[in-house]
């Protein structure tokens, strides 16, 4: 597993002789290419995990905080509500965000009250009960409108954005998998202090303040990258074809009657249980003294309490008893994606699915990009994905393939099984391997190379993994892998029954239609 993320496969590649001669030396010049003994680790009595990596270079540090709370952890009937909760963790405290808390606080309460009263009413539609009331519904839409006017002007809109902003901050941002939430920023390392007391209030003291407006957005935006996305439609339906069972076949971004009525006190709920500094990770990377950083975060994040375990029942996905195939109508050009059922990390057979998707796709040399793209001739793009849409539980090995224009999906389809097929059927060569390799070490360089990357590194695999150190073990643990072993793995796991493509396709045109 070589990314966090939903299409997390290898960045483009950069001239091969100037990376491989850059593997032995440092990261950052003048500084031990190894983490090992560099990245401190501290663990708060309450929970909380920070690692601090001291580098030399500019006067800044990139910070992330990872929680352990994603799509994957929302109840049935509430997807979306991970997403939704990183939105509203941007609009402040008691103390951040308002310009009369006083006043302010009975009006979120007015409004909470007649919001969940109208999301009530709207979702008695399908459930056996008596149809929405017009007339109920409108008036609620009324009065709740009515309240948001009132509390508009209590708001100071973005304020936490202008506070990090004021001090020459960048990056600030957020984001919600499948796995977990995200929040990042970098910052002047003077202004360490500043980042504490921010993100120690927004995890102990957040307003989920103007929800009802933020849930809009929410669904609008769900509309453009799902709806209207005719590849973010077809990835969803894709999951939802692949698992059946398993919460990784619901989209992030929710349902559409789902986020649609996500109500606030599930919301908060959602984050009382998650949002505990025991389910979450801390890491800064940068101009940062690891033991004055370890301190700064004992004053502020200390005093919050830790939040019972979660209980995590997630259910298991059976096995796959025979292949899927799914069709979407889309008024775009054809797309086809063909996915795989394997296990995640730290299973052996992880580490060959991610030699195997660099040698299938990664780069212009590739297998499938130099046979379906540049000799055959028959698909404009071919991407690879090794684990999607994450990585605490077994995933998909996914193969994204663009038609060429006049090509026939089922003709692009042909070629990528007999690919697939050979690499079952006919170990790499022992050279075609170690170039792959060579090629995996290059791009992990360069990813590490970033600060903000590395800490996001640090986080994600420190949450998801258990343990920091699968960045650095991830390496050593590729190079062992063998021609005869990737063979093994893509003979067990490409197979009809393993099978899920999902196909998008104009809609058929009665003739003479125009």
């Amino acid at each position: 597993m070589l990314l966090a993320g939903t299409r997390h496969r290898l960045a483009p590649l950069l001239s091969a002789l100037s990376l491989i001669l850059l593997l032995p030396i440092a990261l950052v010049a003048g500084e031990p290419a190894t983490l090992v003994g560099r990245v401190q680790e501290h663990r708060l009595a309450n929970g909380l995990t920070v690692l601090a990596l001291h580098r030399p270079g500019a006067p800044t540090v990139s910070l992330q905080m990872t929680f352990l709370a994603g799509g994957v952890d929302e109840p049935s009937g509430r997807t979306g509500m991970a997403h939704l909760l990183e939105h509203l963790l941007f609009k402040g405290t008691t103390a951040l965000g308002t310009r009369d808390w006083s006043r302010e606080k009975p009006l979120l309460a007015a409004m909470e009250e007649v919001g969940t009263a109208l999301d009530e009413e709207v979702r008695r539609t399908g459930s056996g009960e008596a149809a929405p009331d017009p007339a109920k519904v409108a008036a609620l839409r009324a009065r709740l409108a009515q309240l948001q006017e009132e509390h508009r002007p209590l708001v100071v809109k973005d304020e936490i954005d202008a506070l990090y902003a004021r001090v020459g901050a960048t990056g600030f941002n957020a984001s919600t998998a499948a796995d977990l939430t995200s929040y990042t920023v970098s910052l002047p390392s003077n202004r360490l202090e500043l980042w504490a007391r921010i993100e120690s209030e927004r995890m102990a003291d957040p307003v989920l303040r103007e929800y009802y407006l933020e849930r809009d957005v929410v669904a609008e935006e769900r509309r453009q990258r799902s709806d209207a996305d005719p590849s973010g439609r077809l990835y969803e339906v894709l999951l939802s074809t692949a698992f059946a069972a398993h919460p990784y076949g619901r989209p992030v971004i929710g349902w559409p009657s789902d986020v649609e009525t996500l109500e606030l006190r599930d919301t908060r709920e959602f984050f009382q249980t998650y949002y505990g500094p025991n389910n979450a990770v801390v890491a800064a990377v940068g101009d940062v003294d690891p033991a004055a950083f370890f301190a700064l975060v004992d004053r502020t994040f200390g005093p919050l309490p830790a939040v019972p375990a979660p209980r995590r029942l997630i259910t298991e996905e059976p096995l796959q008893p025979g292949p899927r195939r799914v069709e979407v109508e889309f008024d775009a050009e054809p797309r086809l994606i063909v996915a795989y059922h394997k296990p995640t990390l730290p299973h052996r057979d992880d580490y060959v699915f991610d030699v195997i998707e660099s040698l299938l796709a990664g780069g212009r040399s590739s297998r499938l990009v130099r046979e379906l793209v540049d000799r055959r001739r028959v698909a404009s793009s071919v991407d690879a994905v090794n684990g999607t849409p994450g990585a605490r539980y077994p995933n998909l090995f996914a193969v994204f393939v663009t038609p060429a224009g006049g090509t026939a999906p089922a003709e692009v389809e042909a070629a990528l099984e007999a690919e697939l097929r050979r690499l079952a059927e006919e170990p790499p060569s022992r050279e075609e391997l170690d170039r792959v390799t060579r090629q995996l070490e290059a791009s992990r360089v360069k990813r590490l190379i970033s600060n903000r990357t590395l800490a996001g590194q640090l986080a994600y695999f420190q949450a998801v993994a258990g343990d920091w150190r699968y960045v650095e073990e991830h390496p050593k643990v590729l190079a062992t892998v063998t021609p005869e072993e990737v063979s093994r793995v893509a003979s067990r796991y490409f197979t009809a029954e393993n099978r899920t493509v999902a196909l998008l396709r104009p809609p058929e045109r009665a003739e003479g239609a125009p």
